[in-house]
């Protein structure tokens, strides 16, 4: 294994294991910050526990995430030097304002909520979570800010064999970085959504705490439906973006090679990259032209309208994103049939049952499409500017491999602790009612 393939690994391991922590941080803060407003509205006990409860939860997913995540940006600097050296008056700069504005930010009033329960009033104490909450969601702002800009770049100029920042309007107004949050985060609130729900199920089904877990139901439902639609929506919003900025990531998500008018859309293909062709596959005509640009008679360009080194890698991103698209629909379906019995889940067992079964699927749809972000735009560290081979540090294979090896061994210590917790404490369930 050469350096530049060991150093993507590596960045690729820490990335995934980074955000199974991300996703339940941002949607859990911002539920938990809902519930508290709830009681804080009407003395109601039960929000109040519930607040403790998931919060619990939620602090857990927290820490752990900040560990991985400050690894993971010391990479940069180690494994990826001119890319750091190429970009980093850009990239640096975001990362800048996300580390000295929302993660200090969400530092201090985490620890102000957690120890402050008899210490502040409600209505402060409601305001500390909100802040942690806000303060999460500005952090993943400025996050995918930088990955949109590497995405699309733009507000840049090349200057003394650097890219140098030369709009920052242009860099936080980036349409494509927009989508992209737009994307990203509401997909973290349907994971937070179905892990309430999941959670909640389980209780209901055995009978613990049947109204506790019942109002924490009702408001997980109504928030799930709300965004998993919206996911849905966007994501074809985002599409169509792909499809004018990055024409050759839109082919290999379809496996299409040939470059033509009126493109089919591709439910199903073996993609056989070295003869350029799919074995196998079940198309319907003229879709894809009419999804990535609102007409049946649109050219898409094929993979073949790109020369083999600049090509993603096709099979990964091709099956990458149908299971994020098909575990979208199942999300959908699943939140509208929660909505449905909001009021009264045990009148329906089979969705109790379906809903503790679909806890860990948004973590594969999320995991998925980052898969189709970032291996669908290779060979590009930042899309048409700098290629990865170009990006990498000049290090020996022996040192990038051991530390792999590290990285791999720590972070499934981490994620055991964190899952195990998670699954204890949520059994356990809350505290008792205070006399």
């Amino acid at each position: 294994m050469d350096v530049l393939w060991a150093s993507r690994l590596q960045f690729a391991v820490a990335a995934s294991f980074h955000f199974l922590f991300v996703p339940l941080t941002l949607g859990l803060s911002v539920l938990t910050a809902i519930l508290e407003t709830l009681y804080v509205k009407t003395g109601d006990e039960d929000y109040r526990r519930a607040a403790k409860f998931w919060g619990r939860l939620f602090l857990i997913n927290f820490a752990l995430g900040v560990v991985t995540g400050i690894t993971l940006e010391f990479q940069f600097g180690t494994n990826w030097r001119y890319y750091s050296e190429y970009v980093g008056d850009i990239f640096g700069s975001l990362l800048a304002i996300e580390a000295t504005l929302a993660f200090f930010l969400e530092s201090t009033f985490v620890a102000v909520w957690a120890f402050g329960w008899n210490r502040l009033s409600p209505k402060l104490h409601c305001v500390a979570i909100w802040l942690v909450a806000l303060a999460s969601n500005i952090s993943a702002f400025w996050i995918l800010m930088a990955n949109g800009w590497m995405q699309h770049p733009v507000g840049y100029v090349l200057r003394h064999g650097r890219a140098e920042l030369q709009s920052f309007a242009a860099v936080v107004l980036n349409k494509f970085a927009w989508l992209e949050f737009l994307h990203t985060v509401p997909a973290a609130y349907i994971l937070s959504g179905f892990f309430v729900l999941g959670v909640s199920a389980w209780h209901l089904l055995r009978k613990n705490e049947v109204e506790f877990f019942r109002k924490s139901f009702r408001v997980a439902a109504v928030w799930t439906v709300i965004f998993a639609l919206f996911v849905f929506v966007e994501g074809h919003l985002h599409g169509t973006e792909v499809a004018h900025t990055q024409p050759a990531k839109l082919a290999a998500m379809e496996a299409l090679w040939e470059t033509q008018r009126g493109a089919p859309w591709t439910l199903f293909a073996l993609p056989d990259p070295q003869n350029e062709r799919n074995i196998v596959e079940i198309k319907i005509p003229k879709v894809l032209s009419l999804l990535a640009f609102h007409s049946t008679q649109a050219e898409v360009k094929g993979l073949k309208a790109f020369p083999p080194q600049d090509r993603p890698p096709v099979s990964f991103t091709f099956w990458s994103f149908r299971i994020m698209v098909f575990l979208g629909i199942w999300f959908v379906l699943a939140s509208l049939w929660a909505f449905k019995h909001r009021k009264d889940p045990l009148a329906s067992p089979w969705l109790l049952r379906a809903l503790i079964w679909t806890i860990p699927l948004p973590y594969l749809a999320i995991e998925a499409g980052w898969m189709v972000a970032e291996v669908g735009r290779q060979p590009w560290i930042v899309y048409g500017v700098m290629k990865t081979a170009q990006a990498v540090s000049h290090l020996s294979p022996a040192q990038v491999t051991a530390t792999l090896v590290a990285f791999v061994i720590f972070y499934t210590v981490l994620g055991v602790i964190d899952f195990w917790l998670l699954a204890h404490y949520a059994r356990k369930g809350p505290e008792p009612v205070r006399a």
